[in-house]
Formats: C-alpha cells, sequence, structure tokens
C-alpha cells in the first residue's frame, strides 16, 4: 500500500464542523476536501468582491492615493518602474491601464535582467531620467529592499511610491510612500497579495477617492483579469483574498472580458477561454509572459497585455511564444546537465536514484528523480553552477530539481556570461520545500558570514541572492550547515490524500463540479484521492504511459485511469489490485467527454 497522509480523518457527516455540515448532506466528499484544507465555515468561501479585506489595512495606502491623486492633477510624468516576472508585467500593464484612463501621463521601464538586475537600483533611477524625465516613480512587485534607489531618485527631486510584497526584515526605505503587507508595520492581515494585488488595492482606492471627488476614474475591479494571472503565476497562496480576486478574474476572461493580449496567448496555446481553470494561469499563460523576460526583454509581454489592438495582441504571442520555445530549448539542455551534476555526485556520496523522463507540460515537472537519503550526514540541499548557463531560466531549472528530489535547490548561472572570472558575479535562484524558509535561510548564511553574499531577497518557497563565483563553494558549505540544524522530517515527502471518493464521484458531473468548485492551488491544494481498484485490463502508451481500465466497488463502468511518464521496469504484468492516488480529470477525444483518472502514485497490492 502508498504510504499517505490523509488531509482530514473525517469520515461521517457529525465527525465535520457544524458549519460544513449542511454542505455534507449534499456532498460529503465536497464537505471534507473544505474541512482539509481549513475551512471552518461557509462564508469563508464565499467569492463576493464585498468580501475583500478593506485597502485602508493597507499601510501606506493613503499617502500613496494622495501622491499619485495630485501627480495626475497636476501633469506630473509618472513613471513605472515593473518586475521581469508575470507578476511584474502584469503589475506594470494594471498600472499602466488604470492611470492611463483616469488621465495620468505616465510611461513605465522594466529592468532588463541581464544588464540591471532586480528592483529600483540606482542604474535603473538614471536610465529612467534619462529616457523619461519623470516627477514621480511608482515600483511595482519591487522596491522593499532599494535604499540605494530610493536615495539616487530623491536626490534628483523624484518622488517615490513603493509597491511590493516581498519580504524583509530591515527597515523600510524611506520613499514618500511604502505600500506592502510584509512591511514591517503593516497590520493587513492576509500576507498573501502578490505584486499585482498590492497594486490593484492601491488603484482600486485611488479609483474612489477621485470618483467621490468627481474627477476622471476608472473600474479596477474591470482589470481582474490580470490580477487573477499574476497571482497565480506568481504563486500567491490561495487564501480567502486571493481566491475572491482570481475567482473574478478568470469569470472575466471565460466570458471574453479581458484584455486581447490574454485571449491572443490562449490562442496560441489552443485553448478555449470558456474551459479556463485557474490552473491555466501558471501552467499556459504565465510561462509565455514569463519568457520574455527570461530570453529577451519583459516590455514584449507588457505591450501584448497592453495593446487594444487584435493583430498587433497575435503578432506579440506569436513572439512570446517563439520565446518560450526557445526557453524550453534551453531549460531542456540545462536540466539534462543538472541530472548529470547530480547522478555523478550521487554515486560519490552512495546515494540511489530512481530515475524516469517526461516530456509532457508547458512548466510542468519533466523528470521524477527521487534521492533517498541514507543517513543524516547526507547533503540536504542541491546547489549547481556552470559557467555556460543561462540566467533566465535558473529558476525554473531549480525548481524541477527541488520537485524532482524533494531537497531545496538553488541554480546559479553568471551574471554576464563574458566575464566568469572569481571576482565576477553569479545569480542564483533558489526553490524550496515546505518546512525550510528559503529567504531566511540565506539570511542565516549572510548573517554567519557577511562577506559571503552579496545581494539576496524573496519569500519562503523562492529566493534570489548574488555573489561572487570564488564565494560558491564557501556558501554551499555554509547553506548546508544551515540544513544540518534542521530536523529529519523536514526532508521526508509528505504525500497528502483527500482520502476515498463514494462510488458516484465517479462520474462527469462530479469531476466538472469538482474543478469549478473553489480556485485551487498553492495554499488550497487541488484535490487528490485514493483508493484501492481492481485491475481489469492495461495498456502501455508509446512505452512510457500506463493506461489502465479499473473497477471500483459499486461503481457499475470500468473507469479508465492514465499513468504517464511510467516506469515500465517497475510494473507489474500481474497486478490484480492496485492502491492509487490520483486527481479526477475529463478526458477529451474526437469530441467527446469521459471521466479519466490522473495517476499520481501507484502501488501493486495484489497480484493475479
Amino acid at each position: 500500500m502508498l504510504n499517505l497522509t490523509p488531509r482530514t480523518t473525517s469520515t461521517r457527516i457529525d465527525e465535520l464542523p457544524a458549519a460544513l455540515q449542511p454542505l455534507a448532506a449534499q456532498s460529503l466528499t465536497l464537505a471534507r476536501l473544505y474541512a482539509g484544507r481549513g475551512i471552518t465555515a461557509p462564508d469563508e468561501l464565499e467569492t463576493g468582491l464585498s468580501g475583500l479585506l478593506p485597502a485602508d489595512m493597507l499601510h501606506g495606502i493613503t499617502e500613496a492615493v494622495r501622491l499619485l491623486d495630485m501627480a495626475i492633477d497636476d501633469g506630473q510624468r509618472i513613471l513605472i518602474v515593473g518586475d521581469f516576472d508575470c507578476d511584474g508585467a502584469t503589475s506594470t500593464a494594471l498600472m499602466m491601464r488604470a492611470l492611463t484612463k483616469m488621465g495620468a501621463v505616465v510611461d513605465f521601464l522594466v529592468p532588463d535582467r541581464f544588464k540591471y538586475g532586480y528592483g529600483l537600483t540606482p542604474e535603473i533611477v538614471e536610465l529612467g531620467i534619462k529616457t523619461y524625465q519623470p516627477d514621480l516613480i511608482v515600483t511595482v512587485d519591487n522596491g522593499i529592499s532599494s535604499h540605494e534607489g530610493v536615495a539616487r531618485a530623491q536626490a534628483n527631486g523624484i518622488t517615490v511610491i513603493i509597491t511590493d510584497h516581498h519580504l524583509t526584515t530591515k527597515e523600510t526605505p524611506p520613499a514618500e510612500a511604502v505600500v506592502n503587507p510584509n512591511q514591517l508595520d503593516c497590520n493587513f492581515t492576509s500576507k498573501a497579495l502578490v505584486g499585482v494585488g498590492v497594486a490593484f488595492y492601491v488603484l482600486g482606492r485611488l479609483a474612489k477617492l477621485r470618483r467621490d471627488a468627481g474627477k476622471s476614474t476608472v473600474q479596477v475591479s474591470q482589470c481582474l483579469d490580470l490580477v487573477a494571472l499574476g497571482t497565480i503565476a506568481d504563486v500567491g497562496v490561495l487564501d480567502k483574498n486571493n481566491r475572491i480576486l482570481v475567482h473574478h478574474g478568470l469569470s472575466a476572461i471565460r466570458q471574453g472580458r479581458c484584455c486581447m493580449g490574454i485571449l491572443a496567448l490562449l490562442e496560441q496555446a489552443g485553448r478555449d477561454p470558456k474551459q479556463l481553470h485557474a490552473q491555466d494561469f501558471g501552467f499556459v499563460l504565465g510561462p509565455r509572459i514569463n519568457a520574455a523576460g527570461r530570453m529577451d526583454n519583459m516590455r514584449i509581454g507588457i505591450e501584448c497585455l497592453l495593446t487594444e489592438d487584435w493583430q498587433t495582441a497575435q503578432r506579440l504571442a506569436q513572439e512570446l511564444e517563439q520565446l518560450n520555445r526557445t526557453r524550453r530549448h534551453v531549460e531542456g539542455e540545462m536540466r539534462a546537465q543538472a541530472d548529470s551534476i547530480v547522478q555523478t555526485l550521487a554515486t560519490e556520496t552512495d546515494i540511489e536514484i530512481d530515475e524516469s523522463t517526461s516530456d509532457s507540460g508547458d512548466d510542468l515537472i519533466t523528470q521524477d528523480v527521487t534521492i533517498h537519503k541514507t543517513s543524516h550526514t547526507d547533503t540536504r540541499s542541491i546547489i549547481l553552477y556552470q559557467d555556460d548557463w543561462h540566467q533566465g531560466v535558473i529558476g525554473i531549472v531549480a525548481g524541477r530539481l527541488k520537485e524532482s528530489h524533494y531537497l531545496p535547490s538553488i541554480v546559479f548561472a553568471p551574471a554576464d556570461t563574458e566575464q566568469t572570472g572569481e571576482d565576477d558575479a553569479i545569480k542564483g535562484s533558489a526553490r524550496s520545500i515546505a518546512g525550510v524558509h528559503i529567504r531566511d535561510a540565506i539570511e542565516q548564511v549572510a548573517e554567519r558570514q557577511p562577506d559571503l553574499i552579496s545581494h539576496f531577497g524573496g519569500h519562503a518557497m523562492a529566493a534570489g541572492l548574488t555573489l561572487k563565483r570564488r564565494n560558491f563553494d564557501a556558501f554551499v558549505d555554509a547553506f548546508n550547515e544551515v540544513m544540518a540544524q534542521m530536523d529529519d522530517d523536514v526532508f521526508a515527502e509528505q504525500k497528502l490524500t483527500d482520502g476515498p471518493l463514494q462510488a458516484n464521484d465517479f462520474s462527469l458531473w462530479f469531476a466538472e463540479h469538482l474543478a469549478d468548485a473553489s480556485i485551487w492551488g498553492h495554499g488550497f491544494a487541488p484535490p487528490i484521492f485514493d483508493g484501492v481498484f481492481e485491475v481489469l485490463s492495461f495498456k502501455i502508451l508509446k512505452d512510457k504511459h500506463l493506461k489502465l481500465s479499473l473497477r471500483y466497488p459499486d461503481v457499475q463502468y470500468p473507469i479508465e485511469a492514465i499513468c504517464f511518464n511510467f516506469d515500465n521496469d517497475a510494473w507489474d504484468y500481474r497486478a490484480k489490485k492496485v492502491h492509487l492516488l490520483f486527481q479526477l480529470d475529463i478526458n477529451e477525444w474526437n469530441g467527446k467527454q469521459s471521466l479519466q483518472l490522473m495517476v499520481k502514485d501507484l502501488a501493486v497490492v495484489e497480484q493475479g
């Protein structure tokens, strides 16, 4: 049997929270799903915009709105300084769209990651002054650590408003206004807002102020398509506040009430907007927008989200599609090299590796590799660097390694591939596992050895850092010292299940109902079930996929299941019963729909 951990142990209606029991009378499975995700009352599932947290809880928002309102009225030149990922792109596009409709004189600038790096640096301020001569700079999705950049702007008489969501343990930069739910003195109860969510709150409060004063304004809720895209693509935790934002953005796109660029990107991907789900923001749209910042310049992605012309949107979406294909090629080569290095290290340290490959999905896991740690002294991280690696895809490769090996992973590349000397800068992108706050772990290294790391920042699950090439080995040792202090249990992957389905849940209706029952994603995990099935028949497809026809107690028809990228050598051809961990899916083939189980793990429990 599989070793699984149940999200909830409730098996009867009377074991659930009292407020969920009326729902359980209609669907015990759905009530159990909500209980397993911490829902204790129906109002936590409400999706009305009136359920959003009030904007005045955000520290600094009143001053930020006052400055923006005055800048619009006085015709001041406003410059939006964004970030080169999807959250930064959607934040920038949202600011540009809303402020323009309010009558602002506004432009945007996104740092080229290969020239300027991240954030409001003095160099970006100088570029902004040279190109746009701004009176006011507004950062989106960055700035909370940009003390030098703020000082440079203010020295040139420029007002600075910072809107950001990244974590910091340092003093807030002395900008004229700072809006960040994660700054030290903010009491906004949802810390899960991403950059575009913060921008939405600022613009919403600004629009209300101007509406009340009879000034030119805009309905910012009409831009929730951008908020939904940025929130999911940046892996924002789906607390109630974020679920509301994503719900309305998703609904708008399904109804075609969204920017041309999103529709053009969906056309490139061959996806029907009416059938879009929240996960598609991360797997379909996000990677195509991100490809601009990874491989070229994010301006292409932002312009795609800004254009009102369908032909222009199609042209830009096609450019993004091509950049994404290039990204996948570069990433594939780097991933193969990374796996080879990990294999070598594993051999040297006597770690057993089970490997199988995948080529499915856009930003999905492309290889499933499990490292079995043989003793508590084994390495507890994967940290890699190569002189010829591409800075634009190191975050994706780190994410792949983290998922495959269930270890915190950091991948470095040269800041400039023409400069790979010992004193030249290398940039790292880190991805983490539950229980390891990656930004705090890097900060511990920085506190113990202040000369190792030049810059760093990020979240619990993702971070970035810069150091000199000569310091790489010392950083690896220092980081692993921090990991060595953590409990062994942290590094043991826990596979969660929502338990068994009832017989009547094996239906197309329930699969469709389940997909739309909530906004599923990070922090509100998509439903996953387990059960023991009788094997009626099986097929091996393309030498790497296992297709099963199954029987389940009290279900009157065969149930189809697919396990992608299955190790054929591990399949027992005599299998009579199997224990599956699976998600419900709808398979479409030749215009017909059928229920299908997407198998995530499998164990043979009885042989014929």
